[in-house]
């Protein structure tokens, strides 16, 4: 919508972008996290709100100028010139060529997600009752595992953390090579 609409609304919607993409996110995450009702009880509720309100600024910054690129193609302006309207043009002409960049980022905002999930949890702010990852380093650190050298507590956790993180990101490249048509090799 910033991308289509123009000024009015572009700006409005890029500010407040802005101001989530400022905010630190370890900072913002711990206090959203600890703000978000009930209070006192950890739960994987909150963890999943944290984490749809910190990761969507960088998704809608790479979506926004997409679409101001899409926008100034001929084949918009032939759209515009034979009477379309803004909701036929969004959903006709730039959605379909959005929606590719989306799908890989997606699948790159699930390693962050999983990493955020990890943070989070690694800092007693998750659900106890749900066995993570991050939940499992937490226990290791404060059993003292790392103090005691076990890394039989912090090896496994942590090697399936960079692991699943590093292959989401391997496939959110694979996937934005073949979903991308500027990427593709003639």
């Amino acid at each position: 919508m910033a991308g289509t609409y123009g000024r009015g609304l572009d700006e409005l919607l890029m500010r407040l972008t802005d101001v989530f993409l400022v905010i630190p996110w370890l900072p913002f995450a711990v206090i959203l996290a600890a703000l978000i009702p009930p209070l006192n009880e950890p739960s994987m509720f909150k963890i999943i709100i944290v984490i749809a309100v910190t990761s969507w600024p960088a998704t809608a910054r790479i979506v926004r100028s997409q679409v101001l690129s899409i926008r100034e193609r001929a084949f918009i302006e032939r759209a515009i010139a034979i009477g379309s309207g803004r909701l036929h043009i969004m959903a006709k002409h730039l959605f379909p060529n959005v929606v590719p960049l989306v799908f890989a980022n997606a699948v790159l905002a699930v390693s962050y997600a999983i990493l955020s999930e990890s943070f989070l949890s690694f800092f007693g702010l998750s659900d106890p009752t749900k066995i993570t990852w991050g939940l499992m380093l937490y226990n290791a650190f404060n059993f003292g595992g790392f103090a005691n050298a076990a890394y039989w507590f912090v090896l496994p956790p942590g090697l399936c953390i960079i692991l699943v993180v590093t292959g989401f990101t391997f496939s959110s490249f694979v996937l934005d090579d073949i979903l991308n048509p500027k990427l593709k090799q003639r």
